[in-house]
């Protein structure tokens, strides 16, 4: 492999161990190898989901590895890169001294972990090394993303287990991939879905079974990621894609042109606004979650002035904030109170901009006005589609008394930037739609009925 990317024209050879899989023996034999066949700069990448990536990254170091990467002490361990204070600190006890400043890298460890404070409630109750990793074979970028997936579907940490055995029974139904962004996150979806929906492996390979299969999978398996080393599970695929077929050639060679532009133009008249091309590029990679942004924007404003303690925790009763609001102009803000809850929900917040008071009223988010019993679906009549994981509404493609056939899609559910089309298992005329776009919706709550 090392001599077809070295003939391609590759100017570095990069060991991207993304779930922190490889030992000091292993990348000891894996150097040594590489280097006896070329002379090109040796990268090595890990994670220190098991904690003993450090061992690793110095066994690299010894066997003369050109880059490592680490991170700073602070932000080091666990699923992130091994302590580089620790790191340079033991090269500094061979022969060869490391020209990085200890000194320096404990003064930017410090200021790191003082930032570093204002995000703790985002922290992973990941708290040590884990050498269940050995199994799942999860990258550490993914390991602490899927808990919190994991949580917000109302699977809680006591099935952690039996999440990590999912995923790794998936990655092996599945063809034991390589297991990067995205191909991480197909494996990661496929995972939440069987525990959600109580599936086992012989649900998921039972061709008689019908399954709506994330979307992510169903692209996976089409081949828009690419096709895998061995091709794919033939059987497994067959009951995924169904009539679709699998795309042979590299995706991106059979994408339609865009006229960048013309989309530009497009874009900027939709939002009503001029767009840079760094804007540009986002929406053309992620329309959905740019378009939330711009929405987001024109509600709030810019609260990028917000320094970080006050947009994530709020403001402290008497205490005055400097909002930077263009250059050279400031507004000096301070919370002074709020006030109960009004019948439509409302507060009134209590408030002074530069020393003039002020008042406006705030919805509250935990204000109920009504408690809406969401029907169940009723697993015995055949007539119910019932929601086979919680999220949250994204696209509705039918409305009631339209006439449906059997694998018609009915509804996209997104949850936690999963995607799931529920399609009509009859045919039948569609009764008693219990949703609209934007609804939140539990595991086995109704959709709608297929008469």
């Amino acid at each position: 492999l090392v001599k077809i990317l070295e003939k391609m024209g590759v100017h570095i050879i990069a060991i991207k161990d993304m779930a922190g899989l490889c030992k000091p023996d292993a990348i000891e034999t894996l150097i040594k190898g590489i280097r006896d066949v070329t002379n090109l700069p040796i990268h090595f990448h890990t994670h220190d989901t098991s904690g003993t990536s450090a061992a690793s990254i110095l066994s690299a170091i010894k066997n003369d590895v050109d880059i490592v990467d680490l991170a700073i002490d602070s932000m080091s361990g666990l699923t992130s890169q091994p302590a580089m204070g620790s790191v340079i600190s033991s090269i500094n006890s061979y022969n060869n001294k490391c020209e990085l400043n200890e000194s320096y890298i404990r003064s930017a460890s410090q200021y790191w972990e003082d930032v570093r404070k204002n995000y703790s409630v985002f922290e992973s109750d990941f708290k040590g090394g884990s050498s269940d990793v050995y199994l799942h074979q999860m990258p550490g970028g993914q390991f602490t993303n899927l808990k919190e997936q994991a949580r917000n579907m109302g699977i809680r940490n006591n099935k952690w287990e039996s999440v990590i055995k999912t995923y790794s029974l998936v990655n092996q139904m599945f063809g034991d991939i390589v297991k990067v962004t995205p191909s991480s996150k197909v494996v990661g979806d496929m995972t939440l879905f069987m525990i959600a929906n109580d599936l086992k492996e012989e649900d998921i390979l039972n061709p008689l079974k019908e399954i709506s299969f994330p979307e992510s999978v169903k692209s996976f398996f089409k081949g828009e990621l690419g096709i895998p080393p061995g091709g794919f599970p033939k059987d497994l695929q067959k009951k995924i894609l169904g009539n679709t077929k699998q795309i042979t050639s590299r995706p991106g060679a059979i994408l339609p042109e865009a006229d960048i532009q013309n989309i530009k133009k497009e874009l900027e008249n939709k939002i009503q606004a001029k767009i840079s091309n760094k804007y540009l590029a986002s929406y053309l990679m992620y329309p959905k979650v740019f378009l939330d942004f711009i929405e987001f924007q024109k509600k709030y404003s810019d609260p990028s002035i917000l320094p970080t303690e006050l947009f994530f925790y709020g403001p402290k009763t008497d205490q005055e904030y400097s909002l930077s609001i263009e250059r050279g102009k400031s507004l000096i803000v301070r919370y002074l109170a709020k006030g109960e809850i009004n019948k439509d929900g409302k507060r009134p917040v209590f408030f002074e901009v530069n020393g003039q008071p002020r008042t406006i009223e705030v919805f509250d988010d935990k204000f109920d006005s009504k408690i809406i019993q969401k029907i169940k679906a009723d697993e015995k009549n055949i007539n119910h589609v019932g929601s086979p994981l919680p999220g949250q509404i994204s696209q509705i493609f039918v409305k009631d008394e339209d006439k449906v056939i059997k694998g018609d899609k009915l509804i996209v559910i997104e949850a936690m930037k999963m995607e799931t089309t529920i399609t009509a298992e009859k045919t039948g005329t569609i009764k008693n739609i219990q949703i609209e776009i934007g609804s939140n919706v539990e595991s086995k709550d109704l959709l709608l009925e297929i008469d």
